[in-house]
């Protein structure tokens, strides 16, 4: 008995408790926010400017938010402060039924939502490199409680009707505001600097951000921001898309929850053959995997076909979301690979919020065809993958 109440007493147990509520918020909003705006009578580009305008808000904050809590104590406060926020910036929504009261509304919800995972990303990073423990192990939890909220949560939408969602997603924020205060400090005693455990010994490591923007570091990055749009693009319409083409509503939330399990699968997994990869081929496979993912799906294809192509998931977002932390990590050093981490993240956030509006737009004239925007896009970050690989040969570099 002791024994098992020292393992859950563990930093990364603690930390891996609140990675499992990180996106569930997220994971409800999936499965209930595209229905209830459009039965509160908001169309489909207006739909795509309220799920754009969060990710705008974290594309201003993203860079700040993260010096900021660079200076706290540890980043355990920072990670109380944003989860308490997030429970506070909902509530309104139970009095707002009109497109700019919505809009308003959610961006608070969506920004402070959205600030929670890249500070406990970087917070476990840091934490598991000290420790020497398994950084996907403890990140696979926050997929795991996604299933929770899509496939599991996501079945009150066939019981309940979407009516539930506010309630349910202030129950949720509100969960993970409590767990915060459980979370350990990240930062005692200070880590040491290391290199991924796939960086080439001989790799150049630039001290400052501008040193390492080569457009052959930059492609790889904006490979991903392009394939992870369209990632976004299922969390703002898929499920109502979805139920616009007739797909069961008790079908939704485990499409949207088959994606994640395929993800945590790979996560849990990834210890055992990750290291075999380089970095850029793992971005190259999600290009790929989201070309075939994002074309199938344009053409409205059957459920059980959907059900193949939310399992690529685990390729289109998982693998390229490591390859992108392993080739930050082989190129450059402490000293600016957070704030090339905030780079990345600053074309992820590009990226989607122009997906989000221009397919709002397309849907209300092409309906599930739109996706061909991310079979575009896809082949465009094969190219920027392709190029970045003449410019830097991989004998060369990961």
């Amino acid at each position: 008995m002791s024994s098992a109440r020292s393992r859950w007493a563990t930093p990364e147990a603690r930390a891996s408790i609140f990675q499992f509520m990180v996106y569930v918020p997220g994971g409800v909003a999936s499965v209930f926010l595209g229905i209830w705006l459009s039965e509160h009578g908001i169309p489909a580009d207006q739909i795509g400017i309220i799920n754009a305008l969060p990710t705008f808000c974290l594309l201003l904050l993203n860079i700040v938010v993260g010096r900021v809590a660079d200076k706290a104590d540890d980043w355990r406060t920072a990670l109380i402060i944003i989860s308490a926020l997030s429970a506070l910036a909902p509530l309104p929504l139970y009095f707002v039924s009109e497109f700019w009261g919505i809009l308003l509304i959610w961006a608070l919800c969506g920004t402070t939502n959205g600030l929670v995972a890249p500070v406990i990303d970087a917070a476990c990073v840091r934490m598991t490199r000290r420790n020497g423990t398994d950084f996907g192990v403890v990140r696979a939890w926050a997929t795991v409680g996604y299933v929770f909220a899509a496939g599991g949560l996501g079945l009150l939408l066939n019981v309940l009707g979407s009516s539930v969602f506010v309630t349910l997603y202030v129950a949720m924020v509100v969960i993970r505001a409590a767990l915060a205060f459980l979370l350990p400090r990240f930062r005692a005693p200070a880590p040491q600097p290391t290199l991924s455990s796939v960086a080439p010994e001989s790799a150049p490591q630039p001290s400052r951000l501008k040193d390492s923007l080569k457009l052959w570091f930059v492609l790889p990055l904006l490979a991903f921001s392009l394939v992870n749009s369209s990632n976004a693009l299922i969390g703002g319409f898929g499920a109502l898309l979805w139920h616009e083409n007739g797909v069961p509503n008790y079908y939704i939330g485990p499409l949207l929850g088959i994606a994640a399990v395929g993800e945590a699968v790979l996560m849990f997994a990834w210890r055992r053959f990750g290291g075999r990869v380089t970095a850029r081929n793992m971005i190259m496979v999600a290009a790929l995997a989201g070309l075939v993912r994002f074309t199938v799906m344009a053409f409205n294809p059957p459920v059980w076909v959907l059900f193949f192509t939310q399992l690529l998931h685990a390729f289109s977002f998982g693998m390229g979301y490591f390859g992108t932390v392993h080739f930050i990590a082989n190129w450059t050093n402490e000293a600016n690979a957070a704030e090339a981490q905030g780079f990345a993240n600053m074309l992820n956030m590009g990226a989607s919020m122009l997906a989000l509006i221009v397919f709002g737009v397309l849907v209300e004239f092409f309906g599930s065809a739109a996706f061909f925007y991310s079979t575009v896009t896809a082949l465009l970050a094969v190219a920027c993958v392709v190029l970045s690989l003449r410019l830097r040969p991989p004998k060369d570099a990961q």
